[in-house]
């Protein structure tokens, strides 16, 4: 549930800051509980996590990729704005040819190859059960790099 208002706020004043006219941005949360958009999202805001890896199949079809140059507004649990994220890199990489370095780039647990591949493997079955389909070490992955462009100021 998202706290629209919020994230109009916060948007506006990072458009005000950098003299931006447009209002092209997403505004979305991570994983699929309150308690991981929590924790992912403080990972942002202190600058630890700067990627994140999506099963590319399970886009909609009507749902864009995210591309280069966009701008994310990344919401606590409680659909509040945490930090606004712009991309800077983009690609499709089968699941077990993701590198450790993206797997350190998403900054979870001891951000090893291994810590990643067994959150990730655990979350994409989910998602492809979910989904009526199956898992497998060959899933095509979107990997999205991104920098922290501005945070919640407290």
């Amino acid at each position: 549930m998202a706290n629209d208002e919020a994230i109009i706020k916060f948007w506006n004043e990072y458009k005000t800051k950098q003299g931006l006219t447009h209002d092209n941005y997403q505004a979305w949360a991570f994983g699929n509980t309150p308690e991981m958009a929590d924790d992912l999202a403080e990972l942002v805001v202190r600058g630890i996590k700067t990627a994140t890896t999506s099963a590319y199949e399970l886009y909609e079809k009507e749902e864009p990729l995210p591309q280069v140059g966009e701008y994310n507004i990344i919401l606590n649990g409680n659909g509040e704005p945490e930090a606004i994220t712009k991309t800077v890199v983009t690609e499709i990489v089968p699941y077990n040819l993701v590198t450790w370095e993206h797997a350190y780039h998403e900054g979870e647990g001891d951000r090893s190859l291994t810590y990643w591949r067994r959150v990730h493997e655990a979350f994409f079955k989910q998602e492809y059960a979910e989904a009526g389909r199956s898992f497998h070490n060959e899933i095509p992955c979107f990997c999205e790099v991104f920098e922290v462009v501005y945070r919640k100021q407290v």
